[in-house]
């Protein structure tokens, strides 16, 4: 049990640190390619190394991106957190089934989880957060609507499309080394 632990804590903490490096080396070619970036690594981290890892990693996301300077209010981070965790589920409940024909499973999987993520972040930021817990100008509160609608759902099937082409061969390598 020990070794599955520190496993999990290597695992956890390489997908951490791709996370935080890229968010920091993608910030200033904007949300479009660090948030397909980030949705990849939720999507690697919950596929290659469980729902608990892939959680943990979507979690620790949005502080990071608020620490570097890329994230929005701290306010918001409780949702964005939400629709990270939403992304994960999914592709560990749909993405992990097996039926005779995995790319199909997987397209799907794409299709739902960024719909999902994209529901909760829409109905949590756009539609609760910012009428009713954020006194903003109009201005500002445009344009976090504006970031937290449909370019999510974009970033989410950008993230999983990557994914559905990175994930063979990494679970090919991980199985590998892992008997």
């Amino acid at each position: 049990m020990k070794n599955k632990s520190a496993l999990w804590i290597t695992r956890t903490a390489v997908f951490i640190a791709l996370l935080i490096g890229g968010q920091v080396a993608t910030a200033s070619f904007g949300q479009l390619v660090t948030g397909s970036f980030v949705n990849l690594i939720l999507i690697m981290s919950v596929m290659t190394c469980g729902v608990s890892s892939g959680l943990t990693v979507a979690f620790i996301s949005p502080f990071f991106a608020k620490l570097f300077g890329i994230g929005p209010l701290l306010t918001i981070i409780p949702f964005i957190m939400a629709g990270n965790a939403t992304l994960v589920i999914i592709w560990h409940t749909v993405g992990k089934t097996r039926f005779a024909n995995a790319y199909i499973v997987r397209i799907a999987t794409i299709i739902v989880a960024a719909i999902g993520k994209f529901i909760i972040l829409y109905l949590g930021i756009v539609k609760v957060a910012i009428p009713l817990l954020l006194n903003l100008p109009e201005n500002q509160a445009a344009a976090i609507s504006a970031l937290f609608s449909f370019p999510q759902l974009l970033t989410a099937l950008i993230g999983g499309s990557l994914a559905f082409i990175v994930l063979p061969f990494v679970e090919r390598i991980r199985d590998k080394n892992t008997g």
